[in-house]
């Protein structure tokens, strides 16, 4: 499969998952675990929305962990993670939470390489949303982006990274909400 950006950039988000989503491998895996472990001591993952979840890594890092109680939403892997983890996925989206669909209460919401895709006119909304469910937002990403301490009450927590075998920086940022 074809490096995951250039197909974004040529298909386009929702193609790449229509096509390509029951494949779905994210290419950080060792990073993410090793965030999601690392962390274990700064955040609750008693109960967690693994949202945007692709095909369950944050859920198999937590079911490895010892964790029991998490649930996984993606609107294009859902499959692919109900066949990774022989577990029910939802399908809420970036607009379905939006449109105020989410439902439940989580200690920690748990999204992984997802967020940096969303139109910048959703993300103020999108995140408001999420904070009405957890208290506790944790964003893992390839990139600086999103930047969410530039939306009014949002407040960065704290900035973990791991390094990849070529040097890039994955972070893992931590988000408090003041209402």
């Amino acid at each position: 499969m074809k490096h995951i950006r250039k197909l974004y950039e040529h298909l386009g988000v929702d193609k790449y998952y229509k096509d390509y989503g029951n494949q779905y491998q994210n290419p950080h895996n060792q990073q993410i675990e090793e965030l999601i472990t690392k962390n274990k001591n700064r955040l609750d993952y008693s109960s967690v929305l693994d949202f945007c979840a692709g095909g369950g890594e944050i859920s198999w890092v937590l079911q490895e962990l010892g964790y029991t109680s998490f649930t996984g939403s993606d609107p294009y892997t859902h499959q692919l993670y109900k066949k990774n983890l022989a577990q029910q996925c939802y399908q809420w989206s970036f607009d379905d939470v939006i449109k105020g669909k989410l439902t439940g209460k989580y200690s920690c919401i748990i999204s992984s390489f997802a967020m940096h895709l969303c139109d910048e006119q959703k993300l103020y909304p999108l995140v408001i949303q999420l904070f009405q469910h957890s208290k506790s937002l944790v964003i893992l990403t390839p990139h600086k982006r999103p930047e969410l301490e530039n939306i009014n009450g949002v407040e960065l927590d704290f900035i973990d990274y791991v390094f990849t075998e070529k040097g890039k920086k994955v972070f893992l940022k931590h988000y408090k909400y003041s209402f």
